[in-house]
């Protein structure tokens, strides 16, 4: 048998050339091959993109969501969303580790991943409970991690939900750190989801006293925990898929201008032009989430003669888990509201 890729395409079913975030199905056979990590896998951390959409397929009934998932990985292989395209990470234990790999990673260590389940060999026996507020699935189940792929040990002075659900979206304020400049005025659209606080922590460092961080919440329920955080200089009650309201109100809290870097963190279609409406030709559109359409993108900005620089979002950064886990632990307000809503158990 021929020595497997790094990149796991010796698992891809079909079609064949493509890697396994591409595939439509994936060898989910749980044998350790020399370069790969066999996981014993507790807990799934859903794509909120992917979460949201399964829970409005089935009108949020967890037996039929377990259906829904089961069906997924039963079909591909891997948890992917085939609508959304994207996944979410794990929680587990390592069960074996492949006899070609030199990496500090012993059985029994317990570790995050760090790639998608949308190209992770992924078996589930069971799924025994849904976290409808975390976006959280407990399993009973495995998975594979290539030898190209990445994982963060546990540590141990933070608890396991809260750093799951936090390195879930650690390359979103990572990348933040490497756009938002000294002085800056930062957009955030989904401002007051666990990816946006971290987004506009990090904007509150980078831009600085002088800097202005403005957030769009899509509740006024989220105002006063928003506001407690200290880290907004505005907070927008808004429809992140009305781009005028978006624009309209921006403007009227940043004396009629654009702003510099905006950074779209929702979780919902229909978003990319309230994105690209309140930035500026010379700024940047960093589009995280995963329901973004491109093509929206792409040519909406075409359509409204708009020259900003638009990103794709990169779930990997160098050192994304250690900046992201670091925010947590330098700031109380940050850590409070992730214990609230991450670290209880449902």
């Amino acid at each position: 048998m021929n020595k497997p890729s790094i990149y796991g395409i010796h698992r891809v079913i079909h079609p064949q050339g493509v890697l396994p975030q591409a595939a439509t199905k994936i060898d989910n056979t749980m044998i350790c091959r020399e370069n790969e990590i066999l996981v014993s896998v507790e807990r799934l951390n859903i794509d909120s993109a992917s979460f949201t959409q399964i829970k409005r397929a089935t009108s949020e009934d967890p037996e039929k969501m377990k259906e829904m998932i089961l069906g997924i990985v039963s079909e591909k292989g891997k948890m992917q969303n085939p609508v959304t395209g994207s996944g979410g990470m794990f929680l587990g234990t390592v069960k074996e580790i492949g006899k070609d790999l030199n990496i500090d990673l012993k059985p029994g260590d317990k570790i995050a991943s760090l790639v998608s389940l949308s190209l992770t060999p992924l078996k589930i026996e069971k799924i025994t409970h849904i976290d409808m507020h975390k976006d959280q699935v407990d399993i009973i189940g495995e998975a594979i991690l290539f030898e190209s792929g990445i994982y963060a040990k546990i540590p141990s002075d933070l608890p396991e939900n809260i750093v799951l659900s936090a390195l879930d979206v650690a390359g979103a304020p990572a990348q933040v750190k490497r756009l938002v400049k000294e002085n800056d005025t930062v957009l955030i659209l989904g401002a007051s989801g666990k990816s946006g606080t971290l987004c506009a922590y990090q904007a509150r460092i980078s831009a600085g006293k002088n800097g202005c961080i403005i957030g769009i919440i899509h509740a006024q329920s989220h105002y006063e925990e928003m506001k407690s955080l200290g880290i907004f200089d505005e907070i927008i009650v808004a429809d992140a898929r009305n781009p005028l309201e978006v624009l309209e109100k921006v403007k009227a809290v940043n004396n009629g201008e654009l702003v510099d870097v905006t950074i779209n963190v929702v979780n919902v279609e229909n978003t990319e032009m309230s994105s690209i409406l309140p930035t500026k030709d010379s700024g940047i559109v960093y589009f995280f989430s995963m329901a973004t359409s491109f093509t929206k993108a792409a040519l909406g900005a075409e359509g409204i003669k708009k020259g900003c620089t638009m990103m794709i979002g990169n779930g990997y950064t160098k050192g994304h888990a250690d900046l992201t886990l670091n925010l947590l632990r330098e700031s109380k307000q940050l850590y409070d509201l992730f214990k609230e809503r991450y670290g209880k158990e449902e």
